[in-house]
């Protein structure tokens, strides 16, 4: 064992990293020492490591992933691209989050007024797509609408219908509607890979929300409470009925029907 190593203990204060997070790096050949005493197993490091133990230390504090620190650590070009990319995701949905608690601090909890309706059977080709919990709804549902859209033609503004279960869990199923006639000779469903559903009709609760969609929360918030206080038992799905077309509508006047379903 030659004069440039330095037992670990030594080398963490250096290059400022605890010795559990050394040994942790060993154990997934991001960092291995430059020797291992075979009696003792304790382990060394040279000097020359330091450069990359600090590396480590700051790519972790900018919430880089241990594998894409590897990556990285081996010359891969653009390595960092996809951290990036899933920063600004995150970016914005907290500025989302933010946009949504200022229109609550500005107009208080949720009390939209809310309205029963009846609402007629109606058909609809259908997409879903898997949501991994509520942050990802949205994307959800951009994304079934927009296989709807592609696969079906149309000659006037869409009538989608946008179906959610009661309770989000950690993953559950979006599925996004376009309501068709089912008695269109036409039949631009058939060949085009979309199933058509039934679309029940019935007696529902209804809000409508006039805003942003990654602020329907707070109106879906006014209907679940509403149904809860009159003693409507909470069935699904819950129906987001889009209005608005938002290619020609500003997100702050986009106007969506909420419903959920009522026992009568």
């Amino acid at each position: 064992m030659d004069g440039d190593l330095l037992p670990i203990g030594q080398f963490a204060r250096l290059s400022r990293l605890s010795v559990k997070q050394l040994r942790h790096y060993d154990e997934l050949g991001l960092l291995p020492p430059a020797y291992v005493d075979a009696g003792s197993g304790y382990r060394y490091y040279r000097r020359a490591q330091a450069r990359q133990a600090l590396s480590i230390g700051l790519l972790r504090s900018l919430d880089v992933p241990l594998p894409v620190i590897a990556e990285v650590l081996a010359g891969a070009a653009d390595a960092l691209g996809g951290v990036r990319e899933t920063l600004e995701a995150e970016l914005a949905r907290r500025r989302r989050t933010l946009a949504t608690l200022e229109r609550v601090m500005a107009d208080g909890l949720p009390a939209t007024p809310v309205r029963v309706v009846t609402e007629p059977d109606r058909t609809v080709a259908v997409e879903r797509e898997s949501a991994a919990g509520p942050a990802d709804v949205g994307r959800a549902t951009s994304a079934a609408i927009a296989r709807l859209l592609r696969a079906l033609p149309r000659t006037g503004p869409p009538r989608l219908v946008g179906l959610f279960p009661v309770e989000l869990d950690d993953a559950f199923e979006v599925r996004a509607g376009l309501v068709v006639d089912r008695d269109d000779p036409a039949r631009p469903w058939e060949g085009a890979g979309v199933g058509l559903e039934a679309l029940p009709g019935g007696t529902f609760a209804c809000a409508t929300h006039v805003g942003p969609y990654d602020q329907i929360m707070l109106t879906t918030h006014a209907v679940l409470a509403w149904c809860a206080e009159r003693g409507h038992p909470l069935r699904g799905p819950v129906r987001e009925v889009y209005v608005s077309d938002p290619a020609t509508t500003e997100p702050d006047r986009l106007v969506t029907h909420l419903m959920l379903p009522l026992d009568t």
